[in-house]
């Protein structure tokens, strides 16, 4: 039988016994235990970190019998004295002090874990997502589960000082298209109808300004049925933010101080303000990306004018067809990328969807992949146009500009991560403004929306909402912080006219509008302040500030790459006299 408490009362966590001498009252997991014959050594842990329990002959002999039997994962109560430690361990906290027990209560006694629990440790993840919450006594776990809760905290304190209310809004919402597919809900009450789980807190936010909450804050949850990677979670946080009469300079200025707040406080690093801005094409044009990581070099530059005239079918079709030639020079990357490495490279364009790469490879000189269909000179313009020297590889791609943008943008990072350019002690944060308002589906041969329907067009782009879709920008703006997009914000429309004329730009009828909308557009009928706002990612923002891979390791309990979550094996059926009362019935009701 487990021992109890009999009141006595923890008085420090592991990690903060420092100081010789007192009493001290301790409670942990078992992290290991060391009997050296007459004298026995116990490491507990708690999420503070680690403390060494002492046992000797001058123990009670039932207390250092107690201790002998203790294993792994045993959860202890531990009173005694702080002393110091006879071999320090300096990498500790609590590396100079032990605790000699007096007094040691077996709390709960643990059988074998499926996997020791360490702070390295390379066991297979799906064996430690199926016991999470061993994998969470971690100590990496722990930290970085700590650290989003003190950014979580940062970020109350920071809104609530500049004036914003946090207001809850329903989890249980109408269903309303939001770029993503919804979860649903199935309603008891109304058969054949359904709630939808928020993709976003958006409507109800901008209700709130209509309402004269002019400065509303959540830490909102959100859910999208989407596919799955490494920064996207089926349901994640969201720092949500809406502001009345605001421009969006107001909006980034409120945002960038949050910014510099959170790395000071967290991390003590310094973000120096304003943050740098790159619109949309320039982004593009220069990283091949919307969300560019800019702590490298690398960038694309078009040389299209410089090769023109090459008589190489793969340049001059691409310029016939109106596409362009670009390139990147990977700096002191031909020693890295030999030929078989290049090919690699080409094959991973092809898969994006470039017919290929073009190289020059200066290694002792220039070795061009497309040698014998240069005149005099001409690789000299090229090398010259990309200022490539010996030692640099410069890679080509010809194609629809779109295509060469993608292709280079993400041959840019794998290169950048291959030569171990990359500074992973930098924060490079950046607006990315003036977004297109229309995207163009080649599928459908058709012009979409390309944010949320309620996003603002720029003034001097509303002439061309009929005429010419492609030089609409819009009054959005997304923040980017070392190639990952943190948020996206906008202005929105509060003209009733307007939002109508943006439904109808969509291809969306009356009836459409009035089924999915209708309640926000007649909240428009009596009067909107401007405003605006943004939905920060606080996942996203947790996993770069803990140095972390992956989403899954800065979320207590998360989903898989097909949305399961392996320790309570959901998604699950569910009871057919539990789907009568809902009026489901399933197509395929094996069990």
């Amino acid at each position: 039988m487990a021992d109890n408490m009999n009141g006595l009362k923890r008085t420090h966590y592991c990690g903060e016994v420092t100081e010789i001498g007192g009493e001290a009252v301790v409670c942990g997991f078992v992290e290991r235990v060391r009997d050296k014959g007459g004298v026995i050594f116990i490491v507990l842990r708690d999420r503070t970190g680690v403390v060494q329990l002492a046992f000797s002959d001058k123990s009670d002999p039932a207390v250092f019998e107690k201790a002998a039997s203790c294993k792994s994962e045993y959860v202890l109560m531990a009173k005694g004295e702080v002393i110091e430690r006879e071999s320090k361990n300096d990498k500790l906290k609590t590396g100079h002090v032990e605790i000699f027990v007096n007094d040691l209560r077996i709390l709960s006694k643990a059988q074998t874990p499926p996997f020791e629990i360490t702070n390295e440790t390379k066991v297979n993840e799906e064996l430690r997502l199926k016991y999470r919450y061993l994998d969470l006594r971690r100590a990496p776990l722990q930290q970085n589960i700590i650290m989003r809760h003190n950014i979580a905290r940062v970020t109350r304190e920071y809104f609530y000082e500049n004036g914003f209310l946090e207001i809850e809004t329903p989890m249980m919402m109408k269903s309303t298209p939001e770029g993503a597919r919804d979860y649903l809900i199935p309603s008891r009450i109304h058969p054949g109808k359904f709630y939808a789980l928020p993709q976003s807190p958006q409507i109800y936010k901008q209700l709130l300004m209509v309402a004269g909450y002019d400065r509303y804050i959540q830490l909102a949850r959100c859910f999208r049925d989407e596919d799955l990677r490494a920064d996207r979670q089926p349901e994640f946080t969201q720092i949500d933010l809406e502001m009345s009469f605001v421009e969006a300079e107001d909006i980034q200025g409120c945002v960038e101080g949050f910014v510099q707040r959170v790395f000071k406080e967290i991390l003590n690093v310094d973000v120096q303000l304003p943050l740098p801005r790159l619109t949309f094409a320039d982004a593009m044009n220069r990283y091949g990306s919307d969300k560019p990581d800019t702590r490298f070099g690398f960038e694309i530059q078009d040389i299209t004018d410089t090769v023109k005239d090459i008589d190489f079918v793969v340049f001059k079709s691409a310029i016939e067809e109106g596409g362009s030639v670009r390139a990147i020079n990977v700096k002191n990357g031909a020693a890295t990328y030999t030929r078989k490495e290049i090919d690699k490279l080409v094959e991973h364009a092809k898969g994006i969807g470039a017919k290929g790469l073009a190289y020059i490879r200066w290694a002792d000189e220039p070795n061009c992949s497309f040698k014998k269909f240069l005149g005099e000179g001409d690789l000299e313009k090229i090398c010259a146009a990309v200022d490539a020297h010996e030692g640099d590889l410069v890679l080509i791609c010809a194609d629809k500009t779109k295509t060469v943008l993608s292709t280079l943008g993400a041959i840019r990072l794998i290169c950048g991560k291959r030569l171990e350019v990359i500074d992973e002690n930098k924060y490079n944060f950046l607006w990315i403004t003036e977004m297109p308002f229309f995207e163009y589906d080649e599928d459908n041969n058709t012009w979409v929306a390309a944010h949320h329907p309620f996003t603002m067009p720029m003034d001097e782009c509303l002439e061309y909402l009929d005429s010419d879709p492609a030089k609409v920008r819009a009054k959005a703006w997304d923040l980017v912080l070392n190639g990952t997009e943190l948020s996206s914000g906008s202005i929105r429309i509060t003209d009733f006219e307007l939002q109508q004329k943006m439904f109808e730009a969509l291809g969306m009828t009356e009836e459409e509008i009035n089924a999915k909308f209708g309640f926000l557009v007649e909240a428009y009928r009596y009067a909107s302040p401007p405003h605006g706002g943004m939905g920060i990612g606080l996942d996203r923002l947790a996993m770069i500030m803990c140095k972390a891979d992956n989403l899954r390791d800065v979320t207590a309990f998360p989903k898989v790459q097909n949305a399961s979550e392996l320790m309570s094996e959901c998604p699950s059926f569910v009871d057919k006299p539990n789907l009568d009362v809902l009026g489901i019935g399933l197509l395929d009701n094996e069990e």
